[in-house]
């Protein structure tokens, strides 16, 4: 690909991250003159990915300050990265444009045509997943960015490259505060419960979002989306909910697959995907209205939704043991998530045996009481919940609780379990499975997650 010297060149601190290394494949993919660098690459790790970059053109130079030229327009980088490092200092110096990840996420979906952004504190992957599947199952090369993978394709992201000038779908975050960067041709609202912060305080995102939003798609079953989307002149609703222009009626979540009926204009459109749950079929519903929206015929909607693969880690079904269990992988990582999972999880399974790793001890306490709510309201008498030690990924965290007091905080005859680490995790569930109950690892952040799935399934 030839150097445009008219466009900006980019420096990308920390390329290897999930959500960086599609934006630098992207933006060199359009165009422009692209480098990066990351102390990983500098560790020797990660070198399949630095392949990858590499043969797309992409240079890669040393975490140390000196790739930060009088050359380069525009420096990005990760929230993972700190303040105060060298190759930061060198920018600031040089006067060179410091553009946070996700400003540079905002503005390729703002210069979308449409640009089309999925927001919600549940299910925004999976959407943006099956959006991605339908439009490649269709043909419809698009530019796609969301945050985890479909299933069997890693675990890096959801990324695909459409041409400059046309729609752009992408996963817009609320963890970071950024919600109010975008200025999509079509936002939509799946959700607003409580994660990382109050309800209250994540309205003063999601409200803004709305407002910008040119259309805005709202699931007409969540109160909190629909107060978000008042006084906006062009909303359009979907899902369970009442007054939904595109409705959904659920018919069956399980055990395997779900199904439902979405009422169209030109007649009723039958969902069938191959994954359970209720929120499955409103994911589906989410990703319906979209491609819909984007010129999509109704029937390749549903055809391809008939054989997506899932999303990495969002209820992966790593397949039956020897023994006759089932082992399930999963990224729940507040109440509203892993009651989603669990209760899909019952739908197929007589006996459930369910862990789940906090994923750090901030979270840990923010969840404390809802979790002590939720989980004697939904598991069954002959259910198993083991909470694992909690994930610490280093720096300054108050360690001020732990997984045996989130299990002490539930009544006796829930036998919660609790394992500090991950290889008393392995003998709790070795102890405690029996053939034909369904295990499911729940969690997110922490790396080894994946490979802990793998281990249990091995070991029963």
């Amino acid at each position: 690909m030839r150097y445009d010297a008219t466009m900006p060149r980019y420096h990308f601190s920390g390329i290897a991250g999930q959500g960086m290394n599609p934006l630098a494949q992207l933006m060199r993919a359009w165009g422009h003159d692209v480098q990066g660098s990351d102390r990983a690459f500098d560790l020797g790790k990660h070198q399949e990915l630095a392949s990858k970059l590499r043969s797309q053109g992409i240079a890669l130079k040393p975490q140390d300050g000196s790739a930060i030229t009088s050359g380069l327009n525009r420096f990005i980088f990760s929230t993972a990265v700190e303040a105060d490092t060298p190759e930061i200092r060198a920018a600031k110096s040089l006067g060179i444009e410091l553009v946070p990840r996700p400003q540079l996420l905002a503005e390729v979906v703002n210069a979308g045509q449409p640009g089309v952004a999925i927001a919600g504190t549940s299910g925004k992957s999976t959407v943006v997943g099956m959006l991605a599947w339908i439009l490649r199952e269709s043909a419809r090369p698009t530019t796609v960015l969301g945050g985890a993978s479909l299933a069997g394709e890693g675990i890096s992201g959801c990324f695909a490259v459409g041409s400059q000038h046309a729609a752009v779908i992408a996963e817009a975050c609320e963890s970071d505060g950024t919600l109010i960067g975008y200025r999509p041709g079509l936002g939509l609202i799946h959700n607003i419960t409580r994660d990382h912060a109050e309800v209250a305080v994540l309205h003063r995102q999601f409200d803004v979002f709305a407002q910008q939003a040119k259309r805005l798609y709202v699931n007409s079953a969540c109160p909190e989306a629909l107060a978000a989307a008042v006084g906006h002149p062009d909303v359009v609703r979907y899902g369970t909910g009442d007054q939904a222009a595109i409705p959904l009626e659920v018919i069956a979540i399980g055990p395997r697959r779900c199904q439902g009926v979405i009422g169209l204009p030109q007649g009723d459109l039958l969902l069938d995907l191959p994954q359970p749950g209720a929120h499955t079929l409103d994911n589906a519903c989410a990703a319906t209205a979209i491609a819909l929206e984007l010129g999509l015929a109704p029937m390749a909607i549903a055809s391809a939704l008939r054989t997506f693969p899932g999303v990495a880690r969002r209820f992966q079904d790593l397949g039956v043991t020897d023994s006759g269990m089932r082992i399930i992988d999963d990224f729940a990582h507040n109440a509203e998530k892993i009651k989603a999972a669990i209760l899909a999880a019952q739908a197929g399974c007589d006996r459930l045996v369910a862990v789940w790793q906090p994923h750090g001890f901030g979270p840990a306490r923010f969840m404390r009481e809802e979790l002590k709510a939720l989980l004697p309201a939904i598991l069954r008498p002959q259910d198993r919940f083991c909470y694992s030690g909690i994930y610490y990924a280093g720096g300054t965290a108050v360690r001020d609780i732990s997984s045996q007091d989130l299990a002490s905080d539930l009544p006796e005859s829930v036998r919660c379990g609790h394992a500090e680490n991950h290889r008393e995790l392995l003998a709790w569930i070795a102890d405690t499975a029996i053939p034909g109950d369904t295990v499911m690892l729940m969690g997110a952040r922490d790396p080894e997650l994946p490979r802990l799935a793998q281990a249990v399934f091995d070991l029963l």
